[in-house]
């Protein structure tokens, strides 16, 4: 058997048509989950790219295995010298896909984008495209197309493709159109919705969405990147241009299906369908970007279609999973081994039964653009912020992510208890991990002693011209709050 893993950034599933999206983003991986099984609750464990990768081909979660942040002592595994090896960080995933006699191949500019070369431990041939993540899916998919046309026919292969076109900037050809021109954006997102994210602050809100917060990102290079949203049109614009990334990548999926059609390897070639982490869409406030531990960022779409039929065909997994054990039952399904140091567990019995096997309770981070931990369990949400990323978020908040899937109502102040059972939930995952770290530490403390995560720290140039921005766009109470909120860490971390 074969493995093809696409793992398209920055996709959030209900910008899909397989997850009950009404745009037509998708027909290629609609029809992939249509042949498989499809997972509703799937979540990356660490936010966003490095941490989520790191988590994935770790095992691990970040506070354990270190590497939560994107820049600092926190954006690198916490190497245990007893087990560093000579060769190769032997229970990475890719190792268990090798020993257990695949041959794995990766195209794809992750390493180079975030200096994470361990990224490429384990893989036998490795293609950087070289545009360190802002490749478009006709840079990346040549290359895939080209190792299955000399490759493909070859038995027992696991090839990795990489596709970043749902990520800003929104970057589509010309000549692709607008393929949802005539058809309305999502209704959730009402004008009172968006003047509340444009009468606030923070990276990514309706003044300044995307990542580059400081208004000097170049919309003009992407004419499908309006530089606010400061309208119903401009918002249309904006959703237009990330569905369309979608609808691209989805297009060039179809290509590589019809490869493997081509070489006669369909029916005998595993397709998982994935994402790093997903993207808020005026959610929290943010537009554009990955900055939260929420139902948004950290949710991912997880797609598995074994032409054994093992799982099931157009099969729907409610249950409550990390990405991690998707990929640690995939590792058992193929006859690998599963490292005891891991944290991701597999469930691969309960899904050759088709049957649902999830965790009670999932705890969810980010770290790279907020200092944030969430409990996700039954419905609900509950989202506790060490750090707010220069946001205008209270220290704890609480969602019923079932029936406010866009996170519009915070329950903390009516629903007391639920807050109190996500804190001890908290509390003891948080214990655990710092006992399995290798310097017996939580490697987001490290973080708040520099000052906040990458994107965001107090202190920081970009820090005292957002204030700046803040100022001269009539924002100045929200600059003062911000410069409190400033204070207040540096009396508890220095």
């Amino acid at each position: 058997m074969r493995i093809l893993y696409v793992d398209i950034d920055t996709l959030r599933p209900d910008h899909l048509g397989c997850y009950g999206y009404h745009r037509d983003t998708s027909p290629n991986i609609d029809k992939l989950a249509a042949e498989g099984v499809r997972f509703d609750n799937c979540y990356v464990s660490d936010a966003p790219c490095l941490p989520s990768r790191a988590a994935l081909y770790s095992g691990r979660f970040g506070i354990r295995n270190g590497a939560i942040n994107h820049g600092g002592m926190a954006a690198d595994y916490t190497i245990d010298p007893d087990d560093r090896q000579f060769r190769m960080i032997a229970d990475h995933l890719t190792w268990q896909i090798r020993h257990a006699g695949y041959y794995p191949v990766s195209v794809s500019p992750f390493g180079e984008r975030h200096s994470s070369f361990w990224f490429y431990n384990g893989f036998r041939e490795m293609y950087n495209t070289g545009k360190g993540g802002i490749e478009r899916a006709d840079e990346i998919t040549p290359v895939a197309l080209d190792w299955l046309e000399r490759g493909g026919k070859q038995d027992n292969w696991y090839l990795h493709v990489n596709l970043w076109d749902p990520h800003t900037p929104y970057q589509v050809p010309k000549e692709f159109g607008n393929p949802f021109e005539d058809s309305p954006p999502p209704d959730w997102m009402t004008e009172e919705i968006r003047k509340k994210t444009w009468d606030t602050y923070g990276p990514g809100n309706a003044q300044e969405p995307g990542g580059a917060y400081l208004g000097s990102a170049p919309y003009n290079d992407y004419p499908r990147m309006p530089p606010a949203l400061d309208s119903p049109e401009t918002y249309k614009k904006w959703i237009d241009g990330y569905d369309t990334g979608i609808r691209y990548a989805d297009h060039h999926i179809g290509l590589i299906v019809n490869k493997l059609r081509e070489l006669g390897i369909y029916d005998d070639t595993m397709i998982i369908v994935s994402s790093d982490h997903g993207e808020n869409q005026g959610e929290l406030a943010v537009y554009g970007d990955h900055q939260t531990a929420d139902q948004i960022t950290n949710r991912v779409p997880m797609i598995i279609r074994d032409p054994r039929g093992i799982g099931g065909q157009g099969r729907v997994d409610t249950a409550l999973h990390y990405q991690f054990d998707v990929f640690a039952t995939m590792v058992e399904g193929i006859g690998g081994h599963l490292p005891e140091g891991w944290d991701a567990r597999s469930f691969f019995g309960a899904f050759k039964e088709e049957k649902e096997q999830g965790r009670d309770h999932l705890v969810i981070s980010n770290c790279a653009w907020a200092c944030q931990r969430s409990v996700r369990w039954g419905d609900h949400l509950m989202i506790r912020s060490y750090h707010t990323g220069f946001k205008n978020y209270a220290d704890k908040m609480l969602f019923d992510v079932k029936n406010d899937p866009h996170e519009l109502v915070d329950l903390v102040g009516e629903k007391p208890e639920l807050v109190k059972e996500a804190e001890t939930k908290l509390e003891e995952w948080t214990a655990a991990g710092i006992a399995g770290n290798p310097r017996n530490e939580d490697p987001m403390q490290t973080v708040l002693k520099e000052g906040g995560p990458f994107h965001a720290r107090y202190g920081s140039e970009d820090y005292k011209i957002y204030v700046e921005r803040l100022k001269a766009t009539g924002r100045e109470k929200f600059a003062q709050e911000l410069e409190q909120r400033k204070r207040k860490h540096e009396e508890e971390y220095g």
